[in-house]
């Protein structure tokens, strides 16, 4: 990328004004994204205004649209809701509206406009810039512009952001606030399981999702609910029996809870809803359970966002901006969306359609075309679900193959949610599940034993490790391992954890050559809060860290609000990998972030102090710096704590914070418990595939490279790669893979920040096409 082009991302927004508003139903992470939009907007040059009561605002003009300044969105980030004001709004619904919305905009020489809503909102955003052109030439035959005005002003971006906490939206994988949602939604599922478990009951919990099932599917995933009942599949006919039935089945097998899962929109084949008081009733009539309704309604708005909703927000906020700065009068309107893990921007009414076919498709009663039209990663979730719930599982002993499953490494959240549905999946495909404890070291030393079906219930909500974790390595116990292969007749290994994990799998296929017994298809599952295993954007428990780490930066930098003039530093984990601090540096707002993978010396620090010494002659007097633990052998953080200490006085104090083991534990968040369960069916399905592939005259015999495999996350899709083919790159020394996503994200971070620095545009979604989105594989 040329110096020029860098340069180009400071100047592309000079002479321009862009203007930003929430609209429709409030979501957590609305916040993250106009502070993003107003701090990149005013980072490239353009003037941003804000817009207070929405598409309201907009049509009343004056106090409502006022312009923003860097200050002005701090301390935004943690906040729920939206700061600036959402409201239904009739006035721009008419005509007469969108005309008064246009003149105020003219006035104040906005051309770009980002709207962060749901579907309605962004259906009004198009529609009014359809008309933009007749409605300029309106208000100057009316005389309320100039003809100078109207030239100026002749086009209108428009750039929407999904803001929506029931992930209706088709075209992306996430809304801003559903993850926030789903930890609202866990949250209270854990409380009550608790209280459940006290008594024998049955909860029935209604969760929000008029037209849209996500939240309760989720939910169910995350919880190992009995029963769901979303909109987009009703349930079959002589559904009451088969409900009844599955009740009374998991009393039998000694579990004193069922919790059932309603979408607040759920209805059966004939279109007739199904509320939780009727299947309350239900319960009681046939089966005499005790049963309670809890219906969670607007709670699910509420608190304070989701690490991932800070994260996603910001990165779309971004996008937001580069799209409306790089819009021309030919570009259609577009909306920033997720897939997997990259920012897309697609066609904004073409997402609308989908969305409404989908709503179209339930209401004439093509459910199985409303379920396509949701998309891959929602179908995915469903086959899912079915497979652990919808499933009596198999009483036969000495199944079909027999397949062990591991923990490796340091614990981290959500290990247990994978354990659970690996073992389920394979009791259900009729295989024998053993699961080994304390990893390697458990297997050379045959602390082996089955598993059953009731052996992981209750495990998905459960943080840490329940079989026990060490980080040995399998290398010096090669024989006692493979003998016990032999002994307990091991077909296949799942092995979940982190750095450990994988550098295992390495070690057990370069001792096939030693030991036969060793030739079995393996899968390594990447679980560690570090999120440094090759081959996976993401790891299992790193979610969960992040918002460990969110949570504490927010109630410092509270504490520092009370106090003014003050600066955090905090220590973060994750060995030699950056992503804890760079991505907790994003959710939180923080003011730098060292890290191992940018290397910083003496006059970086001098400048971070300078800067801090500046911000403190602003109305924000506090300062947030994190420093992954290994960023830097002589840096310490005793020694950035001393040189600010040292550089601030009588500007502002230090003070110093090492969050240490409190980022493993934890309840696993939902992205955790969703990720790992997904994960674990998924390794267990293609290790059923691996091992017929396998089987030789009456034996198991897998010596190729992709029989020892990683499941990783990469971009959009869950992909299989040989441990061997991952060798070229890794980092060893510093137990990280070479290449590493996230780290494009950092110069986001500084921007955010108020750094001057180069923002490389060249990394920028293009313009992509909803219909190939759902061809491929969506992630999760």
């Amino acid at each position: 990328m040329t110096h020029e082009e860098h340069h180009a991302a400071r100047t592309l927004g000079i002479g321009k004004a862009i203007a930003v508003l929430t609209s429709g139903g409030d979501a957590q992470g609305m916040n993250a994204a106009v502070r993003a939009v107003v701090r990149v907007g005013i980072f490239t040059g353009a003037r941003v205004f804000f817009v207070h009561e929405g598409y309201q605002g907009l049509v009343d003009g004056g106090e409502h649209i006022r312009e923003a300044t860097w200050e002005s969105v701090s301390m935004m980030l943690q906040l729920g809701g939206t700061v600036i004001g959402s409201a239904r709004c009739k006035d721009f619904r008419e005509r007469e509206g969108r005309l008064r919305a246009a003149h105020n905009l003219v006035k104040l020489g906005i051309t770009n406009l980002c709207v962060i809503g749901g579907d309605g909102s962004l259906t009004g955003a198009d529609t009014f810039r359809s008309e933009w052109s007749d409605l300029l030439n309106d208000l100057q035959k009316a005389g309320k512009i100039t003809a100078e005005e109207a030239t100026k002003s002749s086009f209108l971006n428009i750039v929407g952001l999904v803001g929506s906490i029931d992930n209706d939206f088709c075209g992306t994988d996430m809304t801003i606030g559903t993850d926030s949602a789903l930890h609202r939604i866990v949250e209270i599922v854990d409380a009550i399981t608790t209280t459940a478990q006290s008594h024998q009951r049955t909860f029935v919990l209604e969760v929000m999702g008029r037209h849209c099932g996500y939240l309760a599917l989720v939910t169910s995933l995350s919880c190992g609910a009995d029963w769901v009942f979303i909109p987009e599949c009703p349930p079959d006919d002589d559904w009451e029996e088969h409900l009844c039935r599955r009740l009374s089945e998991t009393r039998t097998r000694g579990s004193r809870l069922n919790i059932i899962i309603v979408a607040e929109g759920a209805i059966d084949k004939n279109g007739k809803p199904i509320t939780s008081e009727d299947i309350k009733n239900l319960v009681v009539k046939r089966l005499g359970y005790d049963t309670r309704v809890t219906v969670l309604g607007h709670v699910q708005r509420g608190g304070t966002p989701s690490a991932f909703d800070r994260i996603l927000g910001s990165r779309m906020g971004v996008e937001a901006v580069m799209a409306l700065l790089e819009g021309t009068p030919d570009t259609p309107a577009c909306v920033v969306s997720l897939s997997g893990n990259q920012a897309v921007r697609l066609p904004l009414m073409e997402c609308v359609q989908v969305t409404k076919d989908v709503t179209k498709a339930m209401d004439e009663k093509r459910f199985d075309e409303a379920m396509k039209l949701r998309g891959r990663s929602f179908m995915n979730n469903w086959e899912v679900y079915k497979l652990l719930a919808h499933v009596r599982p198999p009483v036969s002993k000495g199944g079909l193959h027999t397949v062990a499953v591991m923990n490796v490494g340091a614990p981290a959240a959500g290990m247990n949610a994978a354990v659970r549905s690996t073992v389920r999946i394979g009791l259900i495909q009729g295989n024998r599940v053993l699961v080994v404890h304390d990893g390697f070291e458990g297997l050379a030393k045959g602390q082996i034993e089955e598993a059953g079906w009731s052996y992981v219930g209750g495990w998905t909500g459960q943080g840490g490790s329940k079989l026990g974790t060490k980080r040995t390595l399998p290398k010096k116990n090669l024989e006692q391992i493979s003998a016990n292969i032999t002994k307990f007749n091991i077909q296949g290994l799942v092995i979940i954890g982190g750095f450990e994990a994988y550098t295992g799998g390495l070690e057990l296929m370069e001792g096939r050559k030693q030991f036969d017994e060793l030739c079995i298809p393996f899968v390594v599952i990447p679980a560690t809060v570090s999120n440094n295993v090759p081959g996976s954007d993401f790891s299992i428990g790193a979610d969960t860290a992040l918002n460990t780490i969110c949570t504490t930066c927010d109630r410092i930098k509270q504490s520092a609000a009370g106090t003014k003039r003050r600066v955090f530093i905090i220590e973060t984990m994750g060995g030699y990998c950056g992503y804890l601090a760079t991505m907790a540096g994003l959710a939180a707002g923080a003011d730098a972030a060292y890290i191992f993978e940018e290397p910083f010396t003496i006059r970086d620090l001098q400048a971070n102090v300078e800067h801090l010494v500046q911000k403190m002659k602003t109305t924000v007097k506090r300062g947030l710096v994190l420093r992954n633990e290994k960023c830097n052998e002589n840096y310490t953080t005793d020694f950035i704590f001393n040189l600010y200490s040292e550089e601030g006085k009588g500007i502002f104090d230090s003070r110093k914070n090492v969050l240490g083991h409190m980022q493993q534990g934890g309840s696993p968040t939902p992205f955790d418990r969703n990720f790992a369960t997904k994960m674990g069916a998924k390794a267990m399905n293609w290790m059923s595939g691996k091992i017929k592939e396998s089987y030789r005259n009456g034996r198991i015999f897998a010596n190729t490279p992709d029989s020892g495999c990683v499941l990783g996350m990469r971009k959009r899709a869950l992909v299989f790669q040989p441990v061997t083919e991952l060798k070229d790159q890794t980092d060893f020394e510093h137990r990280i893979p070479k290449e590493q996503w996230w780290l494009k994200l950092r110069p986001i971070l500084k921007i955010l920040a108020k750094y001057e620095i180069d923002l490389d545009t060249s990394d920028h979604a293009h313009l992509e096409h909803i219909s190939r989105k759902r061809s491929g594989e969506a992630a999760v």
